[in-house]
């Protein structure tokens, strides 16, 4: 699977019937290290096998459980899936596996739940953005991280200017041709019948307008922002078809014919990246203007206790990093402990999980950027 809803995300989170595996490793689209992924995958699922002799399973259990996961890599690994990370979730009921486009720390967790903290940055519109590049003779719609950017099959938009308009009378089709044009960069639009550049425009928006309604289904529910990557005088007539609220003022400059993805990904990751900062550093700001009401705090068990009674309404965790611990809702008891051990949780995640699940906001960020640089930080409702 290449994408998580909200939805999966709570069918996760939900209690599941005996221990639960959740596994985490980076992946690689391209290049040398891509062929090093089936290796560091059997790696995992070794180092899987050594975590799961702890908790007292017979060889025969360890086999059953991991076969299913085991099974997998041959097709997590086809060039058709690669993204940056793969995530595993693997109970005696469930198998849920996601090619997803974060680059994971490797990460094995053995619990009575899943471990869901690495893929919170999804939910809040960072790590991902998507490209459109755009020309006459080309249409590309590609995914891309911090990392890198991959090209995406989106059903229903025309392959081209000429595609669009193929339905058209042939006295109204437009023929068109690269070259300059008043000086500028842009491709010359030449009409069988001396049409002029309002008519050209026309037939453009006419051309923009099916991809945009291409787009609606695939990009329903997103908010990752989408960078337009094309000659500037299409900009403006593509924002006129456009009905995805995510579309960034800036584009990428250019004709993208024959720009690799690659190139493609941090120009745009240059102009979204304001985008991704604007709502985490929001959110910080409020926590430094609540300081002193009260409503904040960064003490791991404080936030533990109001997460679980639903009063986080801004929780940050910091990226990577664990704070273990055994947490007794019942007892009121909250045990902090320097190392992982059996029985033992990650607070971070715990506090995530609720807070997610009580409708509280969660911002994954890396420890530097922390309210005083600790691990959890947290600004309460009431």
């Amino acid at each position: 699977m290449y994408s998580l809803s909200g939805e999966e995300l709570r069918g996760l989170i939900e209690k599941q019937s005996g221990l639960c595996v959740s596994m985490f490793m980076p992946t690689y689209r391209t290049g040398p290290e891509s062929q090093q992924n089936p290796i560091r995958f059997r790696n995992l699922i070794r180092k899987t096998e050594d975590k799961l002799h702890a908790f007292n399973l017979r060889p025969q259990e360890i086999k059953a459980l991991l076969e299913p996961a085991q099974a997998l890599a041959g097709n997590v690994f086809s060039s058709r899936r690669q993204s940056d990370g793969l995530a595993i979730f693997l109970s005696g009921n469930l198998l849920r596996f996601y090619c997803l486009p974060i680059l994971f720390d490797e990460l094995i967790f053995v619990g009575d739940r899943f471990h869901i903290k690495p893929l919170l940055p999804l939910f809040h519109g960072e790590e991902r953005l998507y490209i459109l590049a755009l020309s006459q003779n080309s249409v590309r719609l590609l995914e891309g991280t911090k990392y890198s950017a991959k090209e995406m099959e989106v059903e229903g938009i025309p392959k081209s200017m000429s595609d669009a308009l193929s339905y058209e009378e042939p006295e109204k089709q437009i023929r068109f041709r690269a070259g300059k044009h008043g000086g500028g960069d842009r491709g010359a639009l030449l009409s069988g019948h001396g049409a002029d550049i309002d008519d050209s425009k026309d037939n453009i928006l006419k051309y923009f307008r099916q991809i945009d309604r291409g787009l609606r289904n695939f990009l329903k529910d997103e908010r990752a922002p989408l960078v337009l990557a094309g000659v500037d005088y299409l900009f403006p007539i593509y924002k006129d078809a456009n009905t995805y609220p995510y579309l960034m003022e800036d584009g990428i400059s250019g004709n993208p014919e024959g720009i690799s993805a690659e190139h493609l990904q941090k120009q745009a990751w240059e102009i979204a990246n304001p985008y991704f900062r604007k709502e985490e550093n929001d959110a910080l700001g409020q926590y430094r203007q609540s300081s002193g009401t009260g409503l904040t705090s960064d003490d791991i068990k404080e936030i533990v206790t109001a997460a679980f009674d639903g009063r986080v309404g801004l929780l940050f965790v910091a990226i990577g990093c664990h704070q273990w611990g055994i947490v007794s809702p019942q007892q009121n008891e909250i045990v902090l402990q320097q190392e992982a051990g059996t029985g033992s949780d990650d607070l971070l995640d715990i506090v995530s999980i609720q807070t997610f699940l009580n409708g509280g906001k969660v911002f994954a960020i890396p420890q530097e950027k922390m309210p005083g640089n600790k691990l959890s930080a947290a600004v309460f409702r009431y």
